[in-house]
């Protein structure tokens, strides 16, 4: 091999190992780039707001304390069932937190509002009151059981009432297992881990100490 064509591939191979290390001091850059936007609080607040989206957190507090719940709780079912964008459903619930017109008017009654309207379920504040109302009265009738009162919100209280006298007559509990239907048994299970999730990701704006 000649002198000069040694010369040449000792070149190359010095402008390729170059370019090698230039590659790999970018890809390092764009790396801590990516962590310090990650890190930003501005940032996590974007993807929070993307993935466990939260609005009307006064509104939320003011019933959770109304009501004696957890304001997290309301969140969670809120975001189980419209995930803060409220629109109605084809069985005809409305707003936040999907009430049916019919069962409105039977809290209506019950609590005494006598200027109630269905058109009212778009207001977000008077949809939180009635949803937030509607899962007390569940929590009271079912004995503070969440499982109980969530899956009465799901799926009505004439079925939870029948599935709790079949566990009875079997001679077991009701279990989150032992929930007849499929949908029922996911949305207990996604409310209940998006209640965990909202209490750790706004404990501030959720008004915990």
């Amino acid at each position: 091999m000649s002198a000069g064509v040694a010369s040449r591939r000792t070149i190359a191979a010095r402008r390729t190992a170059r370019r090698r290390r230039s590659v790999v001091a970018l890809g390092v850059l764009g790396l801590v780039a990516l962590v310090l936007v990650l890190a930003t609080p501005l940032f996590r607040k974007a993807v929070n707001e993307f993935t466990l989206p939260l609005t009307n957190a006064d509104v939320i507090r003011e019933q959770a304390a109304a009501k004696h719940l957890d304001p997290a709780l309301i969140a969670a079912v809120i975001y189980a069932e419209t995930k803060f964008d409220p629109r109605p459903s084809s069985a005809g619930a409305q707003g936040l937190m999907q009430i049916l017109p019919q069962t409105a008017e039977f809290l209506a009654r019950r609590s005494g509002a006598t200027t109630f309207t269905t058109a009212d379920l778009a207001t977000p504040s008077v949809n939180i009151a009635y949803g937030s109302y509607y899962l007390r009265y569940l929590l009271d009738r079912y004995g503070a059981s969440k499982l109980l009162a969530l899956s009465a919100y799901n799926a009505g209280e004439a079925n939870v009432d029948n599935w709790l006298a079949d566990a009875r007559a079997r001679g077991h509990r009701l279990t989150i297992a032992r929930i007849p239907f499929p949908e029922t048994r996911a949305y207990v299970l996604k409310v209940l881990q998006a209640q965990r999730d909202y209490r750790r990701t706004y404990r501030t704006e959720l008004g915990y100490r």
